[in-house]
């Protein structure tokens, strides 16, 4: 569908952008949701924080575009789903997947 946007009026225009960034932040919380949904509540997953080593944790809960997850000693993050990554069980001990 091509809109020829030369066209419009300043009101139309004003309107199409408020869809348009509507949509758009749509979309985001959508693929936010689906990537959350790849982990459950409770599971153990890691992350890299901002220059430092990688942590594991547990989700605590889900929010609207991030997950809470807290590590074993009591400190809680909101990250981002795609930053998270599952662990690696395997004999009670924790691996981390490989980057």
């Amino acid at each position: 569908m091509k809109i020829d946007i030369d066209k419009l009026t300043e009101r139309e225009l004003i309107d199409l952008n408020r869809r348009i960034v509507e949509r758009l932040k749509f979309l985001s919380s959508m693929k936010a949701h689906a990537d959350m949904l790849q982990f459950s509540v409770g599971e153990k997953v890691c992350f890299h924080p901002s220059g430092g080593e990688s942590v594991i944790v547990i989700l605590v809960k889900y929010n609207r575009k991030t997950v809470t997850v807290s590590t074993e000693d009591g400190q809680k993050w909101n990250v981002s789903p795609p930053l998270l990554e599952k662990t690696i069980e395997n004999k009670g001990s924790v691996k981390l997947p490989s980057v």
